[in-house]
C-alpha cells in the first residue's frame, strides 16, 4: 500500500505541469460554455446605451478611483528593495512597481511574468539568488489580505443571515481564512535561513499592505456597483460574494481570474434580482478601470523603458505607433528646415546672432549658393504640405530631397569641415522617413482654405520679407536711416542672386503643388449617370430632394451591394470638400455601409464630406462616423388627410379661394412632354419672377426646359387665359410624399395670394391621388443660434449662413408655411470634426449662391433623357 502511494506521489510530481494545464483547460471550457449560455439573450443595446450615455464626470471619477485602488500594491516593491543591495530612487520603484503589479493583475497572480519583470527591474544590483529570495518572501504575503477579508466575509454572512445560496461556499472562505495564520506561523516559528532576515515591522507592513490592496479593490468593486445604481443594502450582501469569487478566481489559476470570477459574480448577482445587463455593465467597468486602464499605463511606462527590446516581445505594436510619430516628426522637420533655410538666406545676420536659432543652425541644409538655398527651402515647404496630408506622391520626392541633403553635406567638406551633427540628424530623418512609409496612402492633395491661408502666410510672407530686406539694405536707404545690424545683408550681389532663386523657387513651388493636387479624380472627372439614379428611385423610392439629382449640376456617387446599385449620393466638390445634397437615396438598410464606403473613397483623395439638409436620424448616424452638426432650419410637412379649409384658422384661405373662383382663375395640371409654346409661357413667367436675380442651383431647381419636362406642372391661368403662375411637381417614386420644386409667378399679372391658390389646389390633388404627405420645404435658420447659450461657432455660422441666404429672400418663410404645416422637423449640416465650422459654412453659402449653369446642365440631361 505504501509503495502504491509513493508511486502515485512520484507520478503526480512528474506530471504536475500537465495536470495543472489540464485543470486550467477544464476550467476554461466550463467558463466558455457558461458564459456563452448566459450571454445568449443579453440585450447589448442596453449595455451600449449605458456606456455611451455615462457622463464624463462619472467616468473620470471611476478612472481615478480605479487608479487609487491599484496604489497599495506598490508597497510590495518598496519592501523588495529593502532585501536587495544597492539603492533605488522612489520614482524608479514606483514606476517599476506599477508596471509589475498592473500587468500581473491581468497576466496571472504571482506568476512567472511578475517574477521575471521584478528580476529585470531589480536584478542588476543583486545576484539571481538574492532577487529570487526577496521576491519569494514578498510572494508569501500577497494573499494574506484576502485571507483576513475572508474572515470578515464569513462574519458578514453570519451577521446578515444571508440565505441566497452563499452557505455552500463557506468552505472556500474558511480555507482562504486559514492561509494567513499558516503563513504567519511559518515565518515566525519555523527556524529557517529563508525567514531570518524578515523583521517584524516588515511582516506588519506586508500584512497591512496586502489587506489594503484587497480592501481597496473590494471597495472599488462595490463603488462601481453604486455607480450602476445598486442599493447600499445590496452592496453589503455583495461583499462576501466578491471575496468568494476572488478566491475561486485564484484557485482556477486562470490569469486574473478572468471568466471564473465573472461567471460566479454574474450568477450570484442575478440571483439577487439584479438584471443581467446591469451586472455586465458593472463587470465591464470594473475590468476596465481596475485592470485595463492601469495596465495600459503600465505598458506605456514599460515601452518607455524597454524600447526596441519590448517591441519584439509585443509583436511590433510599438512599431505601428512609431510610424505615426515618425510622420509627425518628418512634417515638423520639413517645415522647420524650409523656414530656417529661408531665414538664413533672407536674414543671415539675424539667424547667426539669435542665440536660439544659432544653436539650431547646424541642424539644417546648407548650400553654397544663395539661390540654391532658397530654392531648396521653398521646395521643402511645398513637399511638407503633401507629407502633412499623407499624400503618397509626396513620399519619393521628399526622400530624394533628404538624400540630396546628405550628399550635399558630405560634398561641402570640400570647402569646410564635415558637419557631423547635420549628417547624423539627416540620417535619423531618413530612417524616420523609411519607417513611416505606410503612413502615406492618399492619392492626391486637396487644398483646404486653412492650408491655403497657412501656406500663403509662409510663402507670401517670405517674398515680402525678402524684398523688404533688399530695400532697406540699399545704399541710399541705409545712409539715411539706422538699420539694426541683424538686418544687414553681406552683399547686394548675393541678395540679387537670392532674388532670382526666389522667383525660380516660386515656379518650382507651383509645379510641386500642381503635382500633388492633380491627377485622376473620380469625384470630379466622372459624369453623372442619371439612368442608374432613376433605377434606384424606381426600386427603392426617392425622398423629398431626390429629384435634384437630375438638375445636372451635381455629381453622383453610387454604392453597390453584390454588384448592384442600392444607394446614391448627390454631391458637388468645392475646395477640399464634397457637399452632399440631402440624405442618401435608395435602400435604407444599406445607408450605413454606403456612408462608410463614401468616407473611405473620399479620404483616399483627401476630401472631407459635408452633408447639407439632413434629418435627425441621419445626423445621429453620421455622428457615429465622427461628424459634428449644426441645425440650419426646419422642414414643414403637411399630412394631407388632415388638410381642410373648414374652421376658423382657414377663414382667410376660404375667402381667398372664393375670390379666385369669382374672378375665374383656372387651376390645372399639365403633363409632359410640353410644347414649345407652353415652355415659352413658363419661361416668361419665370423671368418675371426672377427679375434681375440670377438662377441658383444645388439645393433648388432652376428653369431648364429639359428639367421641367421630367414631371407634371401645376399652372394657373387668368380669365383671359394668360399664364400667371406655375409650380413644378416632383413625385418622389411613390405615394408617400408629394412636393414641388420651382414655384413662380408673374410679378405684374399675378394677383396677391396666387401661391396659396396653387398650394391649396395641390393639397386637394394630393388627397385625390392618394399621397400621404406634402413636403412644404425648409424654413432656413428657424430656431437656430438664437439662444445666448449657443456655441460661439454656431453663432458665427448662423451669421454667415443668414447673411449669405438673404440673397434668396428667405425671411418670413416659416410664418407663411406654418399656415398649412402639421409638423416641423429639424434639418442639419453634418460636417467632419476636423473641419472648421466657420469656413465650412462659408463654403456652403458660396456653393448655394452660385449661378446655375442652365445650358451646361440641360445638355447633360438631354444626353440621358
Amino acid at each position: 500500500m505504501k509503495t502504491t502511494i509513493i508511486k502515485i506521489q512520484h507520478f503526480i510530481e512528474k506530471k504536475a505541469n500537465l495536470l495543472k494545464y489540464l485543470f486550467v483547460l477544464s476550467i476554461l471550457i466550463f467558463v466558455i460554455i457558461e458564459v456563452s449560455r448566459m450571454l445568449r439573450d443579453t440585450d447589448w443595446s442596453k449595455i451600449s446605451n449605458d456606456i455611451t450615455s455615462r457622463s464624463p464626470l462619472e467616468l473620470l471619477i471611476m478612472l481615478i478611483l480605479g487608479l487609487i485602488a491599484v496604489l497599495p500594491m506598490i508597497n510590495y516593491d518598496f519592501l523588495i528593495t529593502e532585501f536587495l543591495p544597492g539603492k533605488y530612487s522612489k520614482r524608479y520603484i514606483f514606476k517599476s512597481g506599477w508596471i509589475v503589479n498592473t500587468l500581473t493583475n491581468i497576466a496571472g497572480f504571482g506568476g512567472f511574468l511578475g517574477a521575471a519583470l521584478r528580476a529585470n527591474f531589480y536584478g542588476e544590483k543583486a545576484s539571481k539568488k538574492e532577487a529570487f529570495y526577496a521576491i519569494s518572501k514578498i510572494a508569501l504575503f500577497l494573499l494574506s489580505g484576502l485571507s483576513i477579508l475572508s474572515w470578515i466575509a464569513l462574519i458578514d454572512i453570519v451577521v446578515t443571515k444571508q440565505t441566497n445560496g452563499l452557505g455552500r461556499h463557506d468552505i472556500w472562505l474558511l480555507l482562504a481564512g486559514l492561509y494567513f495564520p499558516a503563513v504567519l506561523l511559518a515565518t515566525r516559528f519555523k527556524q529557517s535561513e529563508f525567514f531570518q532576515d524578515l523583521k517584524a515591522n516588515q511582516i506588519i507592513r506586508l500584512i497591512v499592505g496586502s489587506t489594503m490592496e484587497w480592501a481597496f479593490v473590494s471597495l472599488f468593486f462595490l463603488l462601481i456597483g453604486y455607480f450602476v445604481n445598486i442599493s447600499l443594502k445590496t452592496l453589503i450582501i455583495v461583499f462576501p460574494m466578491y471575496i468568494i469569487a476572488s478566491v475561486l478566481g485564484i484557485i482556477s489559476m486562470i490569469p486574473g481570474g478572468i471568466g471564473s470570477f465573472d461567471v460566479f459574480m454574474l450568477l450570484q448577482l442575478m440571483g439577487l434580482g439584479i438584471p443581467k445587463e446591469t451586472v455586465l455593465i458593472w463587470l465591464i467597468y470594473f475590468r476596465l478601470f481596475y485592470y485595463l486602464v492601469p495596465a495600459a499605463i503600465g505598458i506605456f511606462f514599460m515601452l518607455h523603458d524597454m524600447g526596441e527590446k519590448l517591441n519584439k516581445s509585443l509583436n511590433g505594436i510599438p512599431q505601428a505607433l512609431g510610424s505615426r510619430i515618425s510622420h509627425g516628426l518628418i512634417t515638423i522637420f520639413l517645415y522647420f528646415s524650409g523656414i530656417f533655410m529661408f531665414l538664413e538666406s533672407a536674414l543671415p545676420e539675424f539667424t547667426i546672432r539669435n542665440s536660439i536659432l544659432a544653436k539650431l543652425y547646424p541642424l539644417t541644409f546648407l548650400f553654397i549658393h544663395q539661390a540654391t538655398n532658397i530654392l531648396f527651402a521653398f521646395s521643402l515647404l511645398g513637399l511638407a504640405r503633401g507629407i502633412f496630408s499623407r499624400v503618397k506622391k509626396a513620399y519619393i520626392p521628399t526622400l530624394v530631397f533628404i538624400v540630396i541633403g546628405i550628399f550635399n553635406t558630405i560634398y561641402n567638406t570640400i570647402y569646410t569641415d564635415l558637419n557631423w551633427s547635420l549628417l547624423v540628424y539627416l540620417s535619423v530623418v531618413l530612417i524616420l522617413m523609411l519607417f513611416s512609409k505606410d503612413a502615406y496612402y492618399r492619392k492626391q492633395l486637396q487644398y483646404s482654405w486653412g492650408a491655403l491661408w497657412t501656406d500663403a502666410a509662409i510663402f507670401g510672407g517670405g517674398f515680402v520679407l525678402y524684398f523688404i530686406v533688399g530695400a532697406v539694405n540699399r545704399t541710399k536707404f541705409s545712409s539715411r536711416h539706422h538699420i539694426p545690424s541683424q538686418f544687414l545683408f553681406p552683399d547686394q550681389g548675393v541678395w540679387l542672386a537670392g532674388l532670382l532663386g526666389l522667383l525660380f523657387a516660386g515656379l518650382i513651388l507651383a509645379i510641386i503643388i500642381t503635382y500633388l493636387t492633380h491627377g485622376k479624380d473620380p469625384f470630379k472627372d466622372t459624369k453623372p449617370d442619371f439612368s442608374r439614379a432613376k433605377a434606384i428611385i424606381a426600386n427603392f423610392g426617392g425622398n423629398e430632394t431626390s429629384h435634384l439629382a437630375f438638375l445636372g449640376d451635381k455629381k453622383l456617387f453610387f454604392y453597390q451591394k453584390d454588384g448592384k446599385d442600392t444607394v446614391f449620393f448627390m454631391y458637388k466638390a468645392t475646395i477640399n470638400k464634397l457637399v452632399i445634397m440631402g440624405e442618401p437615396v435608395g435602400n435604407k438598410d444599406d445607408f450605413d455601409l454606403a456612408i462608410q464606403d463614401f468616407l473611405d473613397q473620399a479620404d483616399l483623395y483627401d476630401y472631407e464630406l459635408v452633408f447639407y439638409e439632413v434629418g435627425e436620424k441621419m445626423t445621429m448616424l453620421l455622428h457615429e462616423y465622427g461628424f459634428d452638426f449644426i441645425k440650419i432650419g426646419e422642414d414643414a410637412w403637411l399630412k394631407l388627410d388632415q388638410f381642410t379649409l373648414s374652421g376658423k384658422k382657414q377663414k382667410g384661405q376660404r375667402a381667398l379661394m372664393n375670390k379666385f373662383e369669382r374672378e375665374e382663375y383656372q387651376f390645372s395640371i399639365i403633363e409632359p412632354t410640353f410644347s414649345a409654346e407652353t415652355l415659352a409661357e413658363l419661361h416668361k413667367v419665370s423671368n418675371s419672377w426672377l427679375g434681375s436675380q440670377p438662377e441658383k442651383g444645388f439645393s433648388l431647381g432652376y428653369f431648364s426646359k429639359d428639367y421641367l419636362n421630367q414631371a407634371p406642372i401645376a399652372i394657373v391661368r387668368s380669365k383671359e387665359g394668360q399664364l400667371v403662375a406655375f409650380a413644378t411637381l416632383m413625385p418622389t417614386g411613390g405615394k408617400d410624399t408629394l412636393t414641388i420644386d420651382l414655384m413662380r409667378h408673374d410679378r405684374k399679372a399675378a394677383p396677391s395670394g396666387i401661391m396659396d391658390e396653387i398650394f391649396i389646389n395641390l393639397f386637394w390633388y394630393g388627397q385625390k391621388e392618394g399621397y400621404d404627405s406634402f413636403y412644404l420645404g425648409m424654413a432656413p435658420l428657424s430656431n437656430v443660434g438664437s439662444s445666448k447659450y449657443s456655441f460661439l461657432g454656431e453663432k458665427i455660422a448662423n451669421f454667415i449662413y443668414e447673411y449669405g441666404n438673404r440673397l434668396y429672400a428667405f425671411q418670413g418663410l416659416r410664418n407663411y408655411k406654418n399656415k398649412y404645416a402639421t409638423s416641423w422637423h429639424p434639418k442639419y449640416i453634418a460636417y467632419q470634426k476636423k473641419s472648421y465650422l466657420a469656413s465650412t459654412t462659408l463654403q456652403l453659402v458660396l456653393l448655394i449662391n452660385q449661378r446655375a449653369d442652365s445650358k451646361k446642365s440641360a445638355l447633360r440631361i438631354r444626353d440621358i433623357f
